[in-house]
């Protein structure tokens, strides 16, 4: 949806009620029939905006916050149009309802990057229908023309009269909605563009931001449930006797996902678990292991898959040239690992059901509620509380961990917080599917590319989910081959050919931070390197030559290593690596300044570049950009899953660990200004860390690492 809203498109709701004055939207058309549930109501629950006699300014968000700043973002779009006193705005996560559907996608979830894009028209239509109702408001009061007033700061001025937005609410809630509203000229924009502090920083230094963890109510259960321990298996027998006699726990029941303890607390239902004893039938995954799996990826790789781009006739080219690099790379399984492990409390009635959910699917998880509960949507209120760490894990088209807690307190009879432990995540949760990339490039005379043939094998994360009809074109997962079939060094090269593979292994898999953007950067980018070597030209000027016709891509390159001092001496056993690539419609280009500790690689720096559009928040871009490289550099360090006799063989951080802050280097940010159309920028900043470091350490060792995690 485009920033076309009109007055059908909002109503105002009876702020006399509430004190205040309440702008809220109806759902579009399209968004509404995309809904299986019901139509929006047309006051409070559904607003986005609340103007109290107080003068707090409460924006509602569509959206979930977990770390990437949309609890700051979103706001300041309705305050620069409402003119609104920064320090009186707030922000509250909205509840599920249909309202709150992406403006694009016609869900309510968060994902893809795309919190601001996708709101930047629709909340500052939200300020600016607030303020013109406010100034309505103080003509009316003033007994002047609208057109004599003017706003600043939380007030309405006209002459020497003035009333705050506080003073008004109630008045301008009992108005018309007035006709189009036209937004402001770039130009006047006195918060968007400017760098500002997070909104929910101080609940979270203090501690009063509520966790899903945090849910606590009187006669809250707590319950863990024995998962199996093979993707796949079923329980097939079980005896609670020794876990009913741990104290404190209350009850033992089969669930469909395995079998759930309920104690009055964590430790209760814990020890509960330990004591059960279950038999479970493995099924067909019990064999599965890592070698095995990536030997039958190699397999694959040499056969032909689906073709997911293709020009001209690379395989004659490539039969008939003097000059071909061949190389495999591989990367391993990893999980989302947040630190907040995965809880989901559920209060279910005869007639409603109330769930506390850090979720980023409130959509798909409402709906699931009420195809468990037989309830009607309206009965169920989803909560969305703050999430520690989400990076795909919370955004399941199964909604598991909500599913499953509604099984639990249907089968409990009481309300129940069922708890994942760390290690229930990371041995049985959803994966970042493993890849195997196997490329063939024929450099003419002038070094450079002139056939690539390319194929990957990988599993699907949109086959079997309700996103594989609307995603997925002749069988291949666009998520999958992105940044590889749309590359733009691809572009420049008359003979291409990119296939696919997605095999079913009984891995369940999801999307995962920068989602296939995360495996695909790391190869293209080394190869890229790999092909300036052999080519004998410095690996910026080599990207530059293929880069032509890619101003972004070389504006953002151009700086990071400006920045870096690229061509300029570094301290001795030091080296450079760069990379550059775009995903989600942002820009961002990496030098990694790397060296080796007792034969392992030390990371001291990394300059970033990044052209993400208008960056409605500086402060939140460079904040997303440092989390990326922990989060990039985590999985390139220590990153891997592995799996043996069908179970998985890490399970907390000492086996799985993130980056420690020893291993953090330090990072720069530069932000490009720009006046392109706005990309995401909770992801892009995860694909270059890999493969600038990966570069750099080739200059150090000699060595060209081809598989991750990096082992020297």
């Amino acid at each position: 949806m485009t920033g076309t809203l009109t007055r059908r498109d909002f109503l105002k709701a009876g702020g006399a009620a509430a004190g205040g004055l309440t702008v809220a939207f109806l759902v579009p058309a399209a968004s509404r029939a995309a809904q299986a549930v019901e139509p929006a109501a047309p006051f409070a629950p559904n607003a986005f905006l609340r103007i109290g006699s107080d003068d707090r300014i409460t924006v509602l968000l569509s959206h979930s916050e977990m770390g990437q700043g949309i609890w700051t973002t979103l706001p300041m779009l309705i305050a620069e149009e409402l003119d609104a006193d920064w320090s009186r705005v707030r922000a509250e996560h909205a509840p599920a309802a249909p309202a709150y559907a992406h403006a694009v996608f016609g869900m309510q979830m968060t994902g893809g990057s795309s919190s601001t894009w996708s709101e930047f028209d629709r909340y500052r239509q939200a300020g600016a229908l607030a303020r013109a109702l406010l100034i309505q408001a103080a003509a009316q009061r003033f007994g002047v023309d609208p057109s004599q007033c003017r706003t600043d700061n939380g007030v309405v001025h006209a002459g020497d009269r003035k009333a705050t937005y506080g003073e008004l609410a109630v008045a301008a809630s009992r108005l018309p909605a007035p006709g189009p509203i036209p937004l402001k000229d770039p130009r006047d924009w006195k918060i968007i563009g400017q760098p500002r502090r997070r909104l929910d920083g101080p609940e979270k230094v203090n501690g009063r931001a509520i966790f899903g963890m945090d849910v606590q109510f009187p006669g809250l259960l707590t319950a863990l449930v024995a998962r199996p321990p093979v993707f796949g298996a079923k329980v097939r027998s079980f005896d609670a006797a020794r876990a009913k006699a741990v104290p404190g726990v209350r009850a033992v029941l089969q669930v469909p996902s395995g079998v759930a303890v309920v104690a009055e607390d964590f430790w209760a239902a814990e020890r509960g678990r330990d004591a059960l004893a279950v038999a479970w039938d493995l099924g067909p995954n019990a064999g599965l292991d890592t070698g095995s799996l990536f030997q039958e990826f190699r397999r694959l790789a040499a056969t032909p898959g689906k073709v997911a781009a293709q020009a001209g006739d690379a395989p004659s080219v490539l039969a008939k040239a003097s000059k071909v690099l061949e190389a495999e790379y591989a990367v391993p399984y990893l999980a989302h690992a947040p630190m907040e492990p995965l809880n989901c409390t559920v209060k279910l009635g005869p007639d409603s059901c109330e769930i506390w959910s850090g979720t980023q699917f409130q959509g798909p998880d409402h709906q699931a509620a009420a195809r468990i509960t037989g309830l009607k949507p309206s009965q169920i209120t989803l909560h969305t509380v703050f999430l520690g760490g989400g990076f795909g894990r919370r955004a399941n088209p199964t909604s598991d961990f909500v599913t499953e807690a509604l099984h639990v307190a249907k089968a409990a009879g009481r309300p129940v917080k069922v708890v994942w432990t760390r290690e229930d995540d990371i041995r049985g949760g959803y994966y970042r599917s493993g890849f195997l990339h196997r490329a063939r490039v024929a450099l003419g005379a002038d070094g450079l590319p002139e056939a690539w043939q390319h194929t990957l094998v990988g599993q699907s994360i949109l086959v079997g989910t309700p996103f594989e009809a609307m995603m997925m074109k002749n069988g291949i997962d666009p998520t999958s081959t992105e940044g590889v079939a749309d590359s733009p060094y691809l572009a420049g090269v008359p003979h291409h050919h990119v296939s696919l593979h997605s095999p079913s292994t009984g891995v369940p898999v999801l999307w995962w931070r920068s989602v296939g953007h995360s495996h695909t950067a790391f190869v293209m980018e080394s190869l890229i390197d790999e092909l300036a070597h052999a080519a004998g030209v410095d690996p910026l000027a080599y990207r530059r030559r293929l880069l032509q016709a890619h101003p972004r891509h070389l504006a953002v390159l151009e700086l990071a290593a400006e920045k870096a001092g690229w061509g300029r001496p570094v301290a001795a056993g030091h080296a450079l690596g760069l990379a550059v690539h775009e995903s989600f419609g942002s820009f961002v280009a990496q030098v990694a300044e790397v060296s080796v500790d007792q034969g392992r690689p030390r990371v001291h720096r990394v300059v970033c570049a990044v052209d993400c559009g208008l960056a409605v928040n500086p402060e939140g871009v460079r904040a997303q950009m440092e989390g990326a490289v922990v989060f990039g550099l985590t999985a390139a360090l220590h990153g891997e899953i592995t799996f043996a006799q069908g179970r998985v063989r890490q399970g907390n951080f000492h086996d799985y660990p993130l980056l420690r802050i020893n291993e953090m280097p330090r990072v720069e940010v530069h932000i490009l200004p720009s006046t392109a159309k706005m990309g995401g920028i909770g992801e892009p900043g995860v694909p270059p860390v890999a493969p600038a470091v990966a570069n750099a350490l080739f200059l150090l060792t000699g060595q060209r690492v081809r598989h991750l995690p990096i082992r020297l």
